[in-house]
Protein backbone atom coordinates (compact mmCIF):
# COMPACT_ATOMS: atom_id res chain seq x y z
CA UNK A 1 0.00 0.00 0.00
CA UNK A 2 1.31 3.44 -0.92
CA UNK A 3 1.68 6.64 1.38
CA UNK A 4 1.08 9.75 -0.60
CA UNK A 5 3.16 11.44 2.22
CA UNK A 6 6.32 13.27 2.69
CA UNK A 7 8.99 11.10 4.43
CA UNK A 8 10.64 13.76 6.04
CA UNK A 9 6.74 14.51 8.17
CA UNK A 10 6.94 10.85 9.07
CA UNK A 11 10.45 9.48 9.25
CA UNK A 12 13.83 10.68 11.53
CA UNK A 13 14.82 12.05 8.23
CA UNK A 14 17.48 9.26 7.58
CA UNK A 15 17.60 5.86 5.10
CA UNK A 16 18.90 2.54 6.37
CA UNK A 17 19.94 -0.49 4.93
CA UNK A 18 19.58 -3.64 6.97
CA UNK A 19 23.06 -3.34 8.28
CA UNK A 20 22.68 0.26 10.06
CA UNK A 21 21.76 0.72 13.50
CA UNK A 22 17.86 2.25 14.18
CA UNK A 23 16.80 3.22 17.40
CA UNK A 24 13.89 0.68 17.04
CA UNK A 25 14.27 -2.18 20.08
CA UNK A 26 11.47 -2.00 22.32
CA UNK A 27 13.08 -5.10 24.11
CA UNK A 28 10.12 -7.55 23.34
CA UNK A 29 7.67 -4.91 23.76
CA UNK A 30 6.91 -5.96 27.27
CA UNK A 31 3.55 -5.02 28.48
CA UNK A 32 2.81 -3.07 25.26
CA UNK A 33 0.72 -4.31 22.06
CA UNK A 34 -0.68 -0.93 20.85
CA UNK A 35 0.88 -1.63 17.10
CA UNK A 36 -1.65 -4.50 17.54
CA UNK A 37 -4.55 -2.27 17.87
CA UNK A 38 -7.06 -0.09 15.35
CA UNK A 39 -4.79 -0.82 12.34
CA UNK A 40 -7.65 -0.87 9.98
CA UNK A 41 -6.40 -3.07 7.16
CA UNK A 42 -3.27 -2.02 6.71
CA UNK A 43 -1.34 -4.49 7.75
CA UNK A 44 -1.32 -6.21 4.19
CA UNK A 45 -0.19 -9.78 3.92
CA UNK A 46 2.26 -10.75 0.59
CA UNK A 47 2.90 -14.53 -0.33
CA UNK A 48 5.85 -15.19 1.98
CA UNK A 49 3.40 -14.50 4.92
CA UNK A 50 0.98 -16.61 3.62
CA UNK A 51 3.69 -19.18 3.03
CA UNK A 52 4.86 -18.48 7.43
CA UNK A 53 1.58 -18.27 8.29
CA UNK A 54 0.22 -20.96 6.75
CA UNK A 55 3.45 -23.07 7.94
CA UNK A 56 3.17 -21.61 11.58
CA UNK A 57 -0.53 -22.15 12.03
CA UNK A 58 -1.26 -25.26 10.28
CA UNK A 59 -4.16 -23.55 8.69
CA UNK A 60 -4.90 -23.32 4.64
CA UNK A 61 -5.65 -20.08 3.37
CA UNK A 62 -9.37 -20.39 3.43
CA UNK A 63 -9.23 -21.26 7.24
CA UNK A 64 -6.73 -18.08 8.21
CA UNK A 65 -9.71 -16.04 6.10
CA UNK A 66 -12.14 -17.70 8.34
CA UNK A 67 -10.55 -16.23 11.55
CA UNK A 68 -7.47 -14.29 10.93
CA UNK A 69 -7.48 -12.62 7.80
CA UNK A 70 -9.59 -10.20 5.48
CA UNK A 71 -9.89 -8.84 1.39
CA UNK A 72 -9.56 -5.62 0.24
CA UNK A 73 -8.43 -3.85 -2.25
CA UNK A 74 -5.20 -2.17 -2.40
CA UNK A 75 -4.15 0.07 -5.33
CA UNK A 76 -6.59 -1.61 -7.31
CA UNK A 77 -5.45 -5.20 -6.75
CA UNK A 78 -7.47 -7.69 -4.32
CA UNK A 79 -5.14 -8.52 -1.19
CA UNK A 80 -5.28 -10.27 2.54
CA UNK A 81 -4.44 -7.98 5.64
CA UNK A 82 -4.35 -9.18 9.18
CA UNK A 83 -7.79 -8.55 10.49
CA UNK A 84 -8.79 -6.29 13.82
CA UNK A 85 -11.55 -7.44 15.53
CA UNK A 86 -13.56 -6.53 18.72
CA UNK A 87 -14.50 -3.23 20.11
CA UNK A 88 -10.20 -2.77 20.61
CA UNK A 89 -9.66 -3.60 16.90
CA UNK A 90 -7.25 -5.83 18.14
CA UNK A 91 -5.34 -8.85 16.13
CA UNK A 92 -7.05 -11.89 16.29
CA UNK A 93 -3.62 -13.69 16.22
CA UNK A 94 -3.23 -11.30 20.13
CA UNK A 95 -3.74 -14.38 22.75
CA UNK A 96 -5.53 -13.92 26.24
CA UNK A 97 -2.30 -12.09 27.59
CA UNK A 98 -2.25 -9.44 24.64
CA UNK A 99 0.78 -11.09 23.45
CA UNK A 100 1.30 -12.20 19.50
CA UNK A 101 0.49 -16.00 19.56
CA UNK A 102 2.34 -16.20 15.71
CA UNK A 103 5.56 -14.20 16.87
CA UNK A 104 7.89 -16.68 15.59
CA UNK A 105 6.31 -16.78 12.22
CA UNK A 106 4.54 -13.08 12.10
CA UNK A 107 4.28 -11.39 8.91
CA UNK A 108 7.17 -8.83 7.56
CA UNK A 109 5.20 -5.94 8.24
CA UNK A 110 5.23 -6.68 11.77
CA UNK A 111 9.10 -7.45 11.48
CA UNK A 112 9.67 -4.23 10.49
CA UNK A 113 7.37 -1.96 12.78
CA UNK A 114 8.39 0.80 13.52
CA UNK A 115 10.28 0.73 10.36
CA UNK A 116 9.14 1.19 6.91
CA UNK A 117 10.16 0.67 3.06
CA UNK A 118 10.79 3.29 0.97
CA UNK A 119 11.39 2.37 -2.60
CA UNK A 120 13.86 3.58 -5.19
CA UNK A 121 14.68 2.68 -8.67
CA UNK A 122 16.70 -0.88 -8.17
CA UNK A 123 15.34 -1.97 -4.81
CA UNK A 124 14.37 -0.07 -1.22
CA UNK A 125 15.81 1.18 1.95
CA UNK A 126 14.28 1.37 5.42
CA UNK A 127 13.11 4.38 7.65
CA UNK A 128 12.12 4.84 10.85
CA UNK A 129 8.69 5.92 11.47
CA UNK A 130 9.09 8.42 14.59
CA UNK A 131 4.90 8.64 15.60
CA UNK A 132 4.09 5.20 14.97
CA UNK A 133 5.05 3.33 18.02
CA UNK A 134 4.13 4.00 21.53
CA UNK A 135 7.77 3.40 23.46
CA UNK A 136 10.23 6.05 24.14
CA UNK A 137 12.56 4.31 25.38
CA UNK A 138 13.81 2.49 22.22
CA UNK A 139 17.37 1.45 22.15
CA UNK A 140 19.42 0.90 19.23
CA UNK A 141 20.23 -2.43 17.09
CA UNK A 142 20.88 -3.50 13.77
CA UNK A 143 18.15 -3.82 10.96
CA UNK A 144 19.08 -7.34 10.28
CA UNK A 145 18.62 -7.94 13.90
CA UNK A 146 15.75 -6.57 14.14
CA UNK A 147 14.12 -7.69 10.90
CA UNK A 148 15.26 -11.45 12.23
CA UNK A 149 14.42 -13.12 8.35
CA UNK A 150 16.30 -15.63 7.54
CA UNK A 151 18.09 -15.44 3.92
CA UNK A 152 17.52 -11.20 4.45
CA UNK A 153 19.30 -10.52 0.71
CA UNK A 154 16.86 -13.35 -0.92
CA UNK A 155 13.96 -11.54 0.89
CA UNK A 156 14.73 -8.25 -0.08
CA UNK A 157 15.17 -9.29 -3.60
CA UNK A 158 11.66 -10.89 -3.47
CA UNK A 159 10.21 -7.71 -1.54
CA UNK A 160 11.36 -5.48 -4.49
CA UNK A 161 9.68 -7.98 -7.42
CA UNK A 162 6.57 -8.14 -5.65
CA UNK A 163 6.29 -4.35 -5.06
CA UNK A 164 7.63 -4.38 -9.06
CA UNK A 165 5.17 -6.29 -9.98
CA UNK A 166 1.89 -5.21 -7.95
CA UNK A 167 2.74 -1.41 -9.86
CA UNK A 168 3.03 -3.39 -13.51
CA UNK A 169 -0.52 -5.04 -12.59
CA UNK A 170 -2.07 -1.83 -11.05
CA UNK A 171 -1.10 -0.19 -14.57
CA UNK A 172 -2.06 -2.75 -16.68
CA UNK A 173 -5.43 -2.76 -15.10
CA UNK A 174 -6.32 1.17 -15.63
CA UNK A 175 -7.99 0.35 -19.03
CA UNK A 176 -9.98 -2.86 -18.21
CA UNK A 177 -13.60 -3.07 -17.97
CA UNK A 178 -15.04 -4.58 -14.33
CA UNK A 179 -15.46 -8.00 -15.34
CA UNK A 180 -12.24 -8.10 -17.08
CA UNK A 181 -10.73 -6.62 -13.97
CA UNK A 182 -12.78 -9.12 -11.83
CA UNK A 183 -11.32 -11.74 -13.69
CA UNK A 184 -7.84 -10.14 -13.58
CA UNK A 185 -7.31 -9.70 -9.47
CA UNK A 186 -9.52 -13.40 -8.87
CA UNK A 187 -6.53 -14.84 -11.02
CA UNK A 188 -4.06 -12.96 -8.76
CA UNK A 189 -5.69 -13.83 -5.56
CA UNK A 190 -5.91 -17.84 -6.76
CA UNK A 191 -2.27 -17.88 -7.91
CA UNK A 192 -0.19 -16.35 -5.21
CA UNK A 193 -2.79 -16.96 -2.33
CA UNK A 194 -5.44 -19.89 -2.56
CA UNK A 195 -3.29 -21.95 -3.96
CA UNK A 196 -1.12 -23.90 -1.56
CA UNK A 197 2.54 -23.42 -1.38
CA UNK A 198 3.50 -26.65 -1.69
CA UNK A 199 7.64 -27.17 -0.39
CA UNK A 200 9.97 -25.85 1.66
CA UNK A 201 11.67 -23.37 -1.24
CA UNK A 202 9.46 -20.58 -1.11
CA UNK A 203 11.28 -18.25 -3.01
CA UNK A 204 11.73 -20.95 -5.87
CA UNK A 205 7.71 -21.87 -6.04
CA UNK A 206 7.22 -17.65 -5.99
CA UNK A 207 9.50 -16.87 -9.06
CA UNK A 208 7.94 -19.80 -11.10
CA UNK A 209 4.84 -18.71 -10.23
CA UNK A 210 5.61 -15.10 -11.22
CA UNK A 211 7.12 -16.37 -14.74
CA UNK A 212 4.00 -18.16 -15.20
CA UNK A 213 1.39 -15.43 -14.42
CA UNK A 214 3.55 -12.60 -16.61
CA UNK A 215 3.53 -14.88 -19.55
CA UNK A 216 -0.03 -15.75 -19.42
CA UNK A 217 -0.90 -11.81 -19.23
CA UNK A 218 1.78 -11.17 -21.69
CA UNK A 219 3.65 -8.61 -19.24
Amino acid sequence: MRRNIRLEDISDGKLYTAEDMVKADCRGCEGCSACCHGMGSSILLDPWDIWLLTRGTGKDFAGLLAEHIELGLADGIILPSLRMAGKEEACTFLDENGRCSVHAFRPGICRMFPLGRYYEDTGFRYFLQVHECQRKDRSKIKVRKWLDIPDLKKYETYIFEWHSFLKLCERESEGLDGDSLKILQMYLLRTFYQMPWSGDDFYKEFYARLAQVKEKLGL
